[in-house]
């Protein structure tokens, strides 16, 4: 259970609460969304293909004002036949997000926005769980950083308690260190929920009150 207004993850069994994280969620403009489903597979050292949003607001401005943006990221050119593009021949004042014709995609490796592991269930929001490079924003009171996912603290013992005892933390290493994109696929799915709370009740009858980040409580109270 993703826990946004609280920053947390929570992962239950036969009722009790067997092991939390810290995690950073979409910022108020980028709001991450309160859904259900199932994680099915894990992607150890993932590439990550940039999604028209980010595309558009972000990555394509920032290409027109530094031309080695993308060779500073190890973000490589994609075509439809997923051949790799040179950087250099593409007109990028022409472009938008809606008529460029390529893929951005992100190398394996410790700078990658997806970390060293993703963790996927089936959405239309295109939303996952995800290690990062930016560790120090765990340290934060409000922790909404990413652009909707759900960037999680302790990504390699949460990747442990979903794989059972076959995937121990040496052969995770192992598969990291060969920085090969690597899926691995669950035995069983785990059911995820997304939810946001700002006032959450305790088994013991106290409540937690939480900042409403999102600005949902009028709404609501409505």
């Amino acid at each position: 259970i993703v826990d946004i207004a609280g920053f947390e993850v929570f992962v239950y069994k036969d009722d009790e609460i067997v092991w939390t994280s810290r995690v950073q969620v979409g910022k108020p403009y980028r709001e991450t969304p309160v859904f259900k489903s199932e994680i099915t597979y894990l992607d150890l050292n993932p590439t990550w293909t940039i999604p028209p949003g980010i595309l558009s607001k972000d990555i394509l401005p920032a290409v027109k004002k530094d031309p080695n943006y993308l060779k500073k990221r190890n973000i490589k050119v994609i075509d439809r036949n997923g051949k790799a593009v040179n950087q250099e021949t593409i007109d990028w004042s022409k472009y938008t997000g809606r008529n460029f014709p390529y893929q951005l995609r992100q190398e394996p490796g410790p700078d990658n926005a997806m970390g060293l592991i993703k963790i996927m269930f089936p959405n239309k929001h295109l939303v996952f769980i995800h290690d990062t490079p930016s560790k120090s924003l765990f340290e934060r009171t409000d922790r909404t950083f990413s652009s909707g996912c759900v960037r999680i603290e302790n990504p390699f013992e949460f990747a442990q308690l979903l794989l059972g005892e076959e995937w121990n933390a040496s052969r995770i290493d192992e598969v990291k260190e060969s920085q090969k994109t690597t899926a691995v696929k669950l035995a069983n799915p785990v059911p995820v929920i997304l939810f946001y709370l700002t006032v959450l009740p305790e088994f013991d009858g106290r409540f937690h009150f939480r900042n409403d980040v999102y600005s949902r409580d009028e709404a609501v109270l409505e």
